[in-house]
């Protein structure tokens, strides 16, 4: 969702520093080697700093294109996001998304294991009917290609830059969402 359907507003390093993590482990994993209690102050300033992030969600370009074309011929869309859904809710309200997608399609760290795990796609395949041939994964990072892979998907890397590190990793790369119209 970050950095896919919305403009990438999160600053990952500045937010490890802020929660007194390693710069060189994602934060959930480094959330998740702490002792407990620590971890569990920890996730509620995570909750805070990426609140405040989910309310100045804006919709990246292409955004729009895609989902109207998406939506008018009737296709499933589904969000897998290692955000909680209480600030996936909010990003989704904030840049005028929430309408295209219905809440049981939408998979947060709440509901399953995080990226790169498949967990959340295979919870996703489920609730439509399909099969990993149906379906395509499209993220902006390693963990959404990994993810995708690991599922057995197609997967479309978006990234603004065109510089696309990951593309070894990526059936597709676009620069903006409604290039995947094209493909």
């Amino acid at each position: 969702m970050d950095g896919t359907l919305t403009e990438a507003v999160h600053d990952f390093p500045a937010i490890k520093k802020e929660l007194g993590l390693p710069l060189d482990l994602d934060i959930l994993h480094g959330i998740s080697l702490m002792p407990e209690e620590d971890a569990k102050k920890t996730h509620e300033k995570l909750q805070e700093i990426e609140f405040k992030l989910a309310a100045i969600g804006r919709a990246a370009a292409g955004t729009m294109e895609l989902l109207d074309a998406l939506a008018a011929n009737q296709c499933y869309l589904g969000i897998l996001t290692r955000n909680n859904l209480i600030n996936t809710l909010e990003t989704l309200r904030a840049a005028n998304l929430k309408s295209y997608f219905p809440d049981m399609y939408i998979i947060s760290r709440d509901h399953a294991l995080p990226k790169p795990n498949p967990d959340g796609i295979h919870i996703l395949l489920d609730k439509w009917k399909a099969s990993p041939d149906d379906a395509v994964m499209v993220g902006d990072y390693l963990f959404d290609l990994e993810a995708g892979n690991r599922a057995g998907l197609q997967t479309i890397y978006v990234d603004p830059t065109g510089e696309f590190i990951f593309r070894e990793k990526a059936s597709h790369c676009v620069k903006q969402l409604d290039e995947v119209l094209k493909i």
